[in-house]
């Protein structure tokens, strides 16, 4: 049996560790970018040298930002250690690895998200208002699943975070009637779906398998839902999946623009907000951190000194009397 080609052995390699579509996407492309980088040289003929002068290239030539070099080399690391079963030198790896800038947050006012808001309507406004009320990463709101609202509790759980972390966050109690109307809708979409033949969802790390009914179950269901059904990429199965990111972030900013904010907004300011406010109402920053799913406190940190009570907070002598 001949070997499998090098892109489906990485593809393999991610389904396996149970990554996310879009990162396997992402691999894939830098992967294919550095082979063509170096005139289709196996990656097995290669190594630190090569990555060195491709994510050179990156930076200088095609001046992409420091997250942007970070995933390529990550995905070149995944190729040589999990696929080509290559270790490569930790110190060359760790000279040629980005340095991220530092780089403060950008941070709404209560007064301006609710300028922002009351420009948005519909389904877009009901996943803003929950990433401003609940401090969720825009993918982590648009892949709740019904099961996941504890309305009785007032609490959200949010499974497989970043860093594959699930935590318990806030549940507004403003939108508990609106989500619970919107489900309403959501629910007669699904019977819809069930009745044409469809209605089975995504399930993560082989439940599938494991419950071959659950998928058709409507606590499994996407609260977020997408208004078409599609082919699944992996699969190749027709189902509806959740509310794509881009509608989001194209209301967001619209939102913005209509509402006269001059600073540069999109969906994740809501969450940098909501960490902010908190810590303006006096909640214990370790609190916040929980919330936000932070694994070091010092990333929550950061919003210390957008609230300018950190270590940096200094009086102008302007304002001294």
């Amino acid at each position: 049996m001949p070997e499998r080609k090098l892109l489906d052995q990485v593809s393999d390699a991610l389904r396996l560790k149970h990554y996310a579509l879009r990162t396997e996407e992402a691999y894939l492309h830098w992967i294919k970018r550095f082979i063509l980088f170096h005139n289709k040289r196996h990656p097995r003929e290669m190594g630190t040298p090569e990555i060195r002068a491709f994510l050179t290239h990156l930076a200088v030539e095609e001046h992409v930002a420091a997250s942007t070099q970070t995933q390529a080399f990550s995905a070149l690391l995944f190729l040589y250690r999990e696929v080509l079963q290559q270790e490569l030198d930790p110190l060359d790896l760790e000279a040629i690895r980005a340095r991220k800038p530092k780089r403060l947050p950008t941070v709404l006012t209560k007064t301006e998200v609710q300028r922002v808001l009351a420009q948005m309507s519909g389904v877009q406004k009901l996943v803003a208002q929950l990433l401003y009320g609940s401090g969720l990463r825009l993918m982590e709101g648009l892949r709740l699943r019904v099961h996941d609202l504890e309305f009785e509790r007032l609490e959200i759980q949010v499974r497989d975070g970043k860093g594959a972390q699930d935590r318990i966050t806030m549940l507004p109690a403003t939108l508990v009637e609106p989500l619970r109307i919107h489900l309403l809708q959501v629910q007669q979409l699904h019977t819809q779906d069930l009745e044409r033949g469809y209605g089975c969802v995504f399930l993560p790390d082989a439940l599938e398998r494991k419950y071959p009914h659950a998928c058709r179950e409507w606590g499994w269901q996407y609260v977020f839902p997408s208004d078409r059904i599609a082919q699944d990429p992996r699969s190749e199965a027709l189902r509806r999946h959740h509310l794509h990111e881009s509608g989001v972030q194209k209301a967001v900013r619209a939102a913005a623009q209509a509402a006269g904010i001059v600073k540069h907004v999109g969906p994740h300011t809501f969450r940098h907000s909501f960490a902010t406010h908190l810590l303006e109402a006096h909640y214990d920053i370790r609190t916040v951190q929980e919330l936000l799913g932070h694994k070091d406190v010092k990333t929550t940190m950061i919003y210390t000194h957008v609230l300018n009570r950190g270590p940096l907070a200094v009086r102008s002598p302007l304002d001294e009397g």
